[in-house]
Parts: structure tokens; C-alpha cells; sequence
């Protein structure tokens, strides 16, 4: 080592400013965790507090009843085909609303601030909520939860969709126009040439969605394997309910498995 070498002194990564703002943010997460958990009374401890209740339970549901599969697959095959009507349907119908919600497309600014607005407000309201209500419109039943799919996935699709119709290339819309095209040939030659992989990507997307919420919805009677489980768990068969569990999870993985490779091979 020569004389000139010199002892390396780690310098703060952050200047004074940052840490000030990063140690406050942190105070401020910390003490609304605190204040929540006391208003709440809901604890991280009280997972070891309860350990024995975990292990309780799932002692019931193991071993599963694999006798109980032959009564699994109707309902199984009942919930995908609600997630592939639903699907098909919302992707259809989103189209137009995409459309009129991508600022870049929609100039009329009354129109697009109507078309947000409500969209908007279908994003709020929760998809089991969505199936409550049309189970008191409509009675128990498939088309209930396929009814509350489609506009669940509706205002997904739009979401994802008009963000990236506003993220387009804007310069071949122009050049048509500028040619005497219209409106729709300039959607048609323009802008779908260009979200075309990511609208099937993202319809692919929803129908997993549409997959795991159409079990989720079957418990409040809107149709699927939903219904299976709410019948074994009231009637405390929870061997029969970790074979449905079980079989749901294996078909969601392989449904995730294929509908990835399907959206590689896409994009």
C-alpha cells in the first residue's frame, strides 16, 4: 500500500433533508398502526394468542374427503363457464366504453368527464356487492353472478385499457386523418394495430380474475362451486371443503399456468 492511498469513509447515501423526511414518515406509520390497532383491538401478537384456534381448525379440515371429488365437478365446470360468458361479454362491451374514456380519442371533454365519472363509480362498488344485489333482482343462480361479473370486469378492462390508448403513438392518427380518413378508420388503422396484444393480454388477465371471484360470489348464491362450499361449511363437513379447496387451487394454478404462456407468447 503507498502513501497516497487513503482509508475509504462511507458517506450517509441520503442527505440530512431525506433522512429528516424518511424518519417522520416512519413516526407517522408507526403511530397510525398503533392507533389503529388500539381502536380496532386487532393486534399482530393475537396470531400467537390464537395459534391454538389455527391449529384446531385446521386439524378439522385434514385429512381432506377425497371420496366427496365425483360431487366437485359440476359445480367446478359451472363456475369457468360463468368466468368464459362473463369474460366474453365484458370484453365486448368494454370496447366502445374504452374508447370514450381515453382522452386522446374522446375530445369532447363533457363526454369524457361523463364516461370517467361513471366508470368510476363501478370501480367502486365491489364485485360481492354487485352479486347481493342481483341475487335480490333476480334470484339465485348463475346468471346473478355472471351479470355482476361482466360489470365488475367492465370497469377494470376500461381502466387498464383507455391508460394505454393514452399512451399510444399519436403520429399514424394524425397522418390518416390528415388523408381524409375518418374516425373509425382512424381506430381502425391506427390505434388498434397498437393495443391489440395488450387488450387480449388484459382479457386473458380478467378471465383469471373472473375465475377466483366466481367462487367468492357463489357464497352469497350467485352460482359455482361457491355454493358447494357454503352447503359443507353450514353443514360442518370441512373434509369436503378442503377437497374443494384443494381442487380450486390446483385449476387456478394450471388457469394462471396457461393464460401466462398464452400473454408471453402475445406481448
Amino acid at each position: 500500500m503507498t502513501n497516497n492511498s487513503r482509508k475509504f469513509i462511507p458517506t450517509s447515501l441520503y442527505p440530512a433533508k431525506t433522512k429528516r423526511i424518511i424518519t417522520v414518515s416512519l413516526i407517522f406509520v408507526i403511530g397510525f398502526y398503533l392507533v389503529s390497532s388500539i381502536t380496532t383491538e386487532s393486534f399482530i401478537i393475537n396470531f400467537i394468542l390464537k395459534a391454538s384456534n389455527i391449529t384446531d381448525l385446521i386439524a378439522r379440515f385434514f385429512p381432506p374427503d377425497w371420496g366427496y371429488v365425483s360431487n366437485v365437478w359440476g359445480k367446478l365446470f359451472e363456475t369457468i363457464h360463468m368466468a368464459i360468458i362473463a369474460t366474453t361479454i365484458a370484453t365486448l362491451v368494454s370496447i366502445p366504453f374504452t374508447l370514450l374514456t381515453a382522452q386522446n380519442i374522446t375530445t369532447n371533454k363533457v363526454l369524457y368527464n361523463f364516461m370517467r365519472f361513471l366508470l368510476n363509480i363501478i370501480r367502486t362498488i365491489p364485485d360481492i356487492i354487485l352479486a347481493v344485489v342481483f341475487v335480490g333482482l333476480f334470484g339465485i343462480g348463475m346468471f346473478s353472478g355472471i351479470i355482476a361479473l361482466i360489470i365488475f370486469s367492465i370497469g377494470i378492462l376500461v381502466k387498464l385499457m383507455s391508460e394505454i390508448i393514452e399512451a399510444i403513438d399519436m403520429n399514424p392518427s394524425e397522418a390518416i386523418k390528415a388523408s381524409g380518413g375518418n374516425t373509425i378508420q382512424t381506430i381502425w388503422y391506427a390505434v388498434v394495430p397498437q393495443v391489440l396484444p395488450q387488450f387480449i393480454s388484459f382479457s386473458l388477465y380478467v378471465f383469471e380474475i373472473n375465475i377466483r371471484a366466481s367462487v367468492v360470489l357463489g357464497l352469497v348464491g350467485a352460482g359455482g362451486i361457491g355454493q358447494l362450499i357454503n352447503k359443507e361449511i353450514n353443514f360442518l363437513n370441512y373434509p369436503a371443503v378442503s377437497t374443494i379447496v384443494l381442487i380450486i387451487f390446483a385449476v387456478v394454478v394450471v388457469i394462471d399456468y396457461i393464460s401466462g404462456k398464452l400473454r408471453e407468447g402475445i406481448l
